[in-house]
């Protein structure tokens, strides 16, 4: 069965960094586009960046454009987010998802298929 496991999440002041990492199995993996999505409390899930399955393509959301950077290891069916310079109103939880190749890469959040359980992200002012 597919399962998505996303890590990396903490506590960080504003201008501080951190690492997501996910890792997905029970897929072929270098066959998905994998997304970053994220939802903070009494707000809509929003995207936030993806990394189709060869990252000859890669989105971001205007909010995190300039300041996060995506990436995956297809060898370690993994995928990363690096946050830098994180801000207050990036606070939420981030969850990672899976977008099969036949789609091609998409942002809208309907058209991930495997999602993980997601991670807390807190940046303190």
């Amino acid at each position: 069965q597919v399962q998505v496991v996303e890590s990396g999440g903490g506590l960080v002041q504003a201008g501080g960094s951190l690492r997501l990492s996910c890792t997905a199995s029970g897929l072929t993996f270098s066959s998905y586009t994998m997304g970053w999505f994220r939802q903070a409390p009494g707000k809509e899930r929003e995207f936030v960046s993806l990394i189709s399955w060869s990252s000859s393509t890669i989105t971001y959301a205007d909010s995190v454009k300039g300041r996060f950077t995506i990436s995956r290891d297809n060898l370690k069916n993994t995928v990363y987010l690096q946050m830098n310079s994180l801000k207050p109103e990036d606070t939420a939880v981030y969850y990672c998802a899976a977008q099969p190749r036949r789609i091609g890469p998409n942002i809208l959040a309907s058209l991930y298929d495997a999602w993980g359980q997601g991670t807390q992200v807190t940046v303190s002012s």
